[in-house]
């Protein structure tokens, strides 16, 4: 056993001094898998390159993924879906089986929860309850230890783990992206400022995945809305919703409608502090001229059928083209 501990004791201090030696900051997980270490690391030495992702639904994981590369002649370096539980099936199985295909395939994998409130029952109506009100003394008890709604999201949590650990048991690193957009009013968890609010609920999301089910596969993506001030649709200063450097690997933030502001694009860089940025999802794809504007976003992933109704087919091609954008064949992660 002491023997056993020197060893990881030695191997997590060259982990370290790997990433210090680069200039990179190393994952918040300490016990973070070597898999998961291997992405963030590449993810930290894009320098100027992005790589192209696209979404798809959860009951049709390929369509979109595929379209993109009937579209563009390639395939997107990142897929991604949800783990929204909206029918009478759980997709939880579907999408690891997916996930597994696709990271076979070559791609990086990323994830996201549209969950309903911890005081509703599964499935998960989209306005009544991902989209719903949540009141303060609700979200009290939520997020206070021994509560009956605490126990409720416990379960919540636990019930995702249990899909997140078959990608760990199959060694896939996820870059896990829950709980998005909580600067925006349109959500149950979202715009929940300071301390007590949306920042608690990330701590303690990230304590039950990481310390309890031991989960390491995972690189913790901190995913805002681009901030807007359309009245009653407002999504509000990151700053306000960040839990802190020791929980968040990546910052990312979702930009629809072509508001691909310098100002907030500079604000979100400043945040990080040297952590890598990404567009965790868009709907219109940044122009060129944007991308050399703003030349540290890690990667961008289009929404699902945005692919078609936001953006042409020239718009895409002329991406995908693009000297600095990275598609499956590309990543040379695992080569």
């Amino acid at each position: 056993m002491c023997t056993r501990f020197i060893q990881k004791i030695v191997f997590e201090i060259l982990v370290l001094s790997t990433f210090t030696a680069l200039g990179q900051i190393p994952p918040v997980n300490k016990n973070a898998t070597k898999e998961a270490k291997a992405l963030l690391q590449y993810i930290h030495t894009l320098d100027g390159k992005i790589l192209s992702g696209q979404h798809s639904y959860n009951h049709e994981p390929k369509r979109y993924y595929d379209r993109a590369r009937e579209i563009s002649g390639k395939y997107p370096a990142v897929w991604g879906t949800d783990f929204y539980w909206s029918g009478s099936e759980d997709p939880g199985e579907g999408v690891v089986q997916e996930a597994i295909r696709k990271y076979k395939e070559g791609a990086i994998i990323t994830l996201m929860w549209h969950v309903g409130k911890p005081t509703d029952d599964a499935p998960f109506p989209w306005k009544k309850s991902v989209q719903g009100e949540i009141s303060d003394i609700e979200w009290k008890d939520l997020t206070t230890p021994g509560t009956n709604l605490h126990k409720r999201w416990l379960a919540q949590v636990d019930h995702v783990a249990h899909s997140l650990k078959k990608l760990q048991e199959a060694n896939i690193p996820v870059l896990w992206r829950p709980y998005h957009e909580m600067n925006g009013v349109w959500f149950w968890w979202g715009d929940k400022k300071g301390p007590e609010g949306f920042s608690k609920l990330w701590k303690q999301l990230f304590m039950r995945l990481v310390e309890h089910h031991k989960l390491n596969n995972l690189i913790w993506v901190w995913n805002a809305n681009g901030p807007r001030d359309i009245p009653e649709d407002e999504a509000f200063d990151y700053k306000d919703y960040y839990p802190g450097h020791e929980y968040v690997d990546i910052l990312a933030t979702d930009v629809y409608h072509s508001d691909y502001e310098q100002k907030d694009y500079e604000q979100l860089l400043t945040l990080a502090e040297g952590k890598p940025i990404a567009l965790g999802e868009v709907g219109t794809l940044p122009k060129i001229n944007v991308l050399k504007a703003q030349p540290q976003w890690s990667w961008f992933m289009i929404w699902s059928n945005w692919l078609e109704t936001a953006n042409n087919e020239d718009q895409v091609k002329d991406v995908y083209d693009y000297e600095k954008t990275i598609d499956r064949e590309n990543i040379g992660l695992r080569k």
